[in-house]
Order: structure tokens, then sequence, then C-alpha cells
């Protein structure tokens, strides 16, 4: 009788550590700037996170920490490969000089739609292009907003002339030299911040693609829109190696799983429906919407975008960076990821 009792006793522990063990799961931290209750968000980065969840079978959770809450927008990069965060998704552009090769799909004319975008820099990094600029983490997947025009509070832009003085938020570096070539004062600030700034009146615009409109609520404040596509703002989802090390074989596969083209596209329809919702809202509110089709073709706005596409490509090239070669491969990708989309 008591052997058996012992027995039982050894038994109901092994019972316990296991279920103990099932019910363990490797939690990673994910931190990004966008609002928690964003089409962003829940579409692209909870719709991930719930993937993930599943496919490991409950082994991997996300704890996913919007708006900046674990790391600022220009520090989530860094947060990520400080370990800090484990995942972090942000805009290259908000570490300026970080990322150059990959911000050349930035410029005008690489990408006419968020999923165009997200096809050429997420092909761009999967041929290797991009490879020394992303050795510090473990890039999970890039995407890329749809075109960013220019919306401005109280002034009608038709030509470049027009943005003469006005103070506009510009997203990167790369875009606020082309707004300087326009006669703009581009300001940098994180996303969030947009709103108040023109409250306020410090800022009379920005630049921005529909979906960011929509997102960060601005069409409440910007009246005038200026449908020129004149950049792309790029992003990364990217995991630290460290942590990456640390899971399991099974947990990784999970990982690669989910990494690359399928979540690119993804986020890139995520972003074109984001888009298209914007500019509807902009337009029920009987805002001014001018239209400019081909800006490099126009005779008014091709000039400063093109000197501006010129002026990163040689910069680059001045740093012994293979720009016009990155460029020669966004230009063929673009081409293909179109005629892929058809």
């Amino acid at each position: 009788m008591k052997r058996l009792l012992t027995r039982c006793l050894l038994a109901a522990s092994i019972a316990s550590v296991t279920a103990a063990s099932a019910q363990a799961a490797t939690t990673l931290r994910m931190a990004h700037f966008w609002p928690g209750a964003s089409g962003i968000n829940e579409d692209i980065f909870e719709a991930w996170a719930a993937t993930i969840e599943e496919e490991s079978g409950g082994e991997l959770e996300v704890e996913m920490f919007p708006s900046g809450t674990l790391a600022k927008p220009d520090a989530i990069y860094e947060a990520v490969e400080n370990g800090i965060a484990d995942i972090g998704a942000t805009a290259q552009g908000y570490t300026a000089g970080r990322f150059p090769l990959s911000q050349v799909v930035e410029l005008p004319g690489v990408a006419t739609t968020a999923p165009q975008g997200a096809c050429v820099l997420q092909t761009l990094f999967d041929e290797g292009h991009l490879d020394s600029e992303y050795e510090d983490t473990r890039p999970l997947f890039m995407f890329t907003t749809g075109p960013g025009y220019i919306h401005t509070l109280d002034t009608d832009v038709q030509t470049p002339a027009d943005l003469e003085g006005l103070r506009i938020r510009r997203p990167t570096a790369v875009a606020g030299d082309i707004l300087e070539n326009m006669g703009a004062n581009p300001t940098g600030m994180p996303a969030p911040d947009i709103y108040t700034a023109m409250q306020r009146g410090v800022l009379d615009g920005l630049s921005f693609p529909w979906e960011g409109m929509k997102v960060f609520r601005l069409n409440e404040l910007a009246e005038y829109h200026t449908q020129v596509p004149f950049y792309t703002l790029i992003f990364v989802a990217t995991m630290s190696q460290r942590t990456y090390d640390s899971l399991s074989p099974e947990q990784q596969e999970v990982i690669d799983a989910n990494s690359g083209m399928r979540w690119a596209e993804k986020a890139g329809e995520v972003f074109h429906a984001l888009d298209e919702a914007g500019k509807q809202e902009a337009e029920e509110a009987g805002h001014t919407i001018r239209v400019v089709d081909n800006p490099l073709e126009n005779d008014e706005w091709s000039a400063p975008l093109q000197q501006g596409i010129d002026d990163y490509l040689a910069e680059l090239e001045e740093r012994g960076l293979p720009g016009q070669e990155v460029y020669e491969a966004a230009l063929a990708a673009s081409e293909a990821c179109a005629t892929g989309q058809e």
C-alpha cells in the first residue's frame, strides 16, 4: 500500500511538472509606434502575433507595445539590437544615415502603391543588396507605405513655388532634401507628434501617404492635399538575433515560416486599403485635393524631384556605396513586382 501511494505521488508530481512545462510559453516583446487601435497594429502585427502563437502550438506568445510605449519611434531599432525589445517595427528613416541603400526605395518613381513598394524592398533584401545594413538584427519582413503626398492646413499647393517658406514635416532626410528642393522648410519629428504640432501652428503641413492621414487623424486638421507622389516611406519588422538563437529549432521554424515576402505582401495590402480609406475620408469632408500624375514627367514638378534622385545617388557613390546599382535593381524589381500584381 505504501509503495502504491509512493508511485501515485510520483506520477502526480511528474504530471504536474509536465503540465507546467506545457503551459510555459516564451513571450516575445514587440515594439512599434503605431496606435494600438490602428489597422496597422491590428491587421499586421496582431495578426502576425496570432499566427506565431497558433503555429507554435502556444509555445510562443507576443506581447505588443504599440505607440512607442517600450521604445521611442527613433529608438526602436536600437532597442531590438540591444535586447530591450525582442521584435520591433519601425521606419528606417527614423535612424538617419543607418540604412542608406534601403532608402533608395523611397525615391520618386520606384513604387506607386504600397504592395508594389513592399515587394520591391523585400526583393532587394532577399537578393542580398541590403545585407550589410541589417547585420545586427534578424529582419522578419519589410514593407512600405503608398506614395507620400503633401497636405497643408490652409495653403492650396498647385506648384512647387506654393511651398516656398512653408514648414512641412518630413518623414526622412531623403524626403526632406526633396522638399527643400521645392522651396519648403522641412522639419523632422516622429509621426505621433504631428497632430499636436499642427494644432499649435508649429507646422503648416506635412508629407504623408493617405494611410498616415487616417491612422494619425490628420485629416481633421489638413484641408488641402496635393497628390504628388514624391517619396515612399519604408519599414522593417526585425528580431533580436540573440532572442532568435535562444529559441528551439521548432520555434525558429515558426518564425522563419512567417518571415519574408508572405508578410511583406500582407502588410502592403493593409497599407493600400488604408490609403484608399484615408483619401475617401478627405473627399467626404469636402477637402481640396489636387492630383499630379507622373510628376517625373511634369514640367513644374520633375526638376526638383529628379534633382533629389540624382543628389541622393551621388551622395551614396561618394560614400563608396553602390547607390546606382541598387537603384537599378530597385527599378527592375519595381517592374517585376508591378507585373506580378496585375
